[in-house]
């Protein structure tokens, strides 16, 4: 399925967008979490992929799930789930721990990555209701974090140009800063040199054709 994340066209100024994909019914909120101000990323080095950290399938009645925005408009269970999951990323309290999340709607389920909590997992697969399932994923940094670095890298869109050509770049949902460019291996040691040792692991380079347009 596609993901939404913050791009940036090499010839456009970097803009932000929200990384939470939703229904056509759904009312997108842009997702607010704390991190570094100056885009340095600080925390351990990404986990190797260990799969789901936890599966939630729903049990509650689907209008047992009280609304989530102000509208009262009427969701199916998969955008009820989605907007809970969306008001608690708001939350100050889990301000430091959402990441992102992707849905599959085919399979009415929602992949949620963050920082572990316990607190934020035991709300979330609460608020699962019949026919849809949650599978929950750890990541090391929050979105905001991710979102500084991405800002970062996007302001420099045409400092390499000449020596490769950056032509995208994103905040990935599971945790990391997309880099699309036209010459990979060149650009690579390039990227994550320039931006630290603390940011490098966070950051993940490959081969984009063409600039696209911004989706979603």
């Amino acid at each position: 399925m596609k993901k939404h994340p913050k791009r940036y066209l090499w010839t456009f100024v970097a803009v932000a967008i929200v990384a939470v994909a939703v229904l056509v019914a759904l009312a997108v909120h842009g997702l607010m979490n704390l991190g570094a101000d100056d885009g340095t990323v600080s925390g351990a080095r990404p986990k190797a992929d260990t799969g789901v950290h936890r599966v939630c399938v729903g049990t509650r009645p689907v209008d047992s799930l009280p609304s989530a925005y102000d509208d009262n408009s009427p969701l199916e269970p998969l955008e009820r789930v989605v907007a809970r999951i969306d008001k608690l990323a708001h939350a100050d309290r889990y301000a430091a721990v959402y990441t992102g999340l992707s849905l599959d709607e085919d399979s009415k389920s929602v992949d949620v990555w963050r920082v572990p909590s316990a607190a934020f997992d035991a709300e979330v697969c609460g608020s699962v209701v019949k026919g849809v399932t949650v599978r929950l994923h750890d990541a090391d940094l929050d979105r905001k974090t991710l979102d500084a670095l991405s800002e970062r890298v996007g302001d420099d869109m045409s400092r390499w140009d000449g020596t490769f050509r950056m032509r995208e770049v994103g905040v990935d949902e599971r945790g990391f800063v997309r880099v699309g460019v036209d010459d990979p291996d060149k650009a690579e040691p390039i990227i994550k040199k320039a931006y630290g040792a603390k940011n490098a692991p966070y950051i993940k380079v490959e081969y984009v054709d063409q600039a696209s347009t911004l989706v979603g």
